[in-house]
């Protein structure tokens, strides 16, 4: 007897339950990390893209999802690492970002053009500057203190008017 396959939909939903193992309120599918699904025969062929070359932990993410399809029968898995396109932060979804939010990381956030700088039939732009919102009370009024944070996709803010540091997913 042929044992009936999950739906594409099916598997996304599974890993949409699998955590990341660094920051464990988001899912492998919000952040981004799983970038297909399909069935070539019997057998899942999911997809993954780190979020760094050399992420430390792919190999964690790799276990887990397919640990996580096993446990809901389905037999034969094959994980496939794609590194082009580089993973970026756009693939993030919107209840991914609210949950770093929630979590206390400050989500990716959108450059905002100074336009200062410019005069009349002068054509300069000056650097993007990133407005960092403090996730724990939503001020503006945030100093980078480090690049590196807890872990590499991470960097270290402290927020000058709550004095709480926190970590921001960096863009990339």
């Amino acid at each position: 007897m042929h044992a009936t396959l999950a739906s594409t939909e099916q598997v996304w939903a599974w890993l949409g339950e699998v955590p990341d193992p660094e920051i464990p309120v988001i899912s492998v599918v919000d952040l981004g990390i799983v970038r297909n699904v399909e069935w070539q025969g019997d057998e899942c062929v999911v997809t993954i893209t780190p979020t760094y070359s050399g992420c430390p932990a792919m190999q964690v993410i790799a276990e887990s999802v397919t640990e996580a399809l096993h446990q809901h029968g389905v037999g034969k898995v094959r994980l496939v690492n794609q590194l082009s396109p580089a993973w970026t932060t756009d693939w993030m979804s919107e209840a991914g970002k609210a949950a770093l939010k929630g979590y206390g990381i400050a989500p990716p956030a959108q450059q905002v053009i100074d336009i200062s700088g410019l005069t009349a039939g002068v054509k300069r732009r000056t650097m993007p500057e990133l407005v960092i919102t403090c996730p724990n009370c939503g001020s503006n009024h945030t100093q980078l203190t480090s690049q590196f944070g807890s872990t590499p996709c991470k960097a270290l803010y402290k927020c000058l008017d709550c004095r709480e540091p926190f970590d921001y997913f960096k863009c990339h």
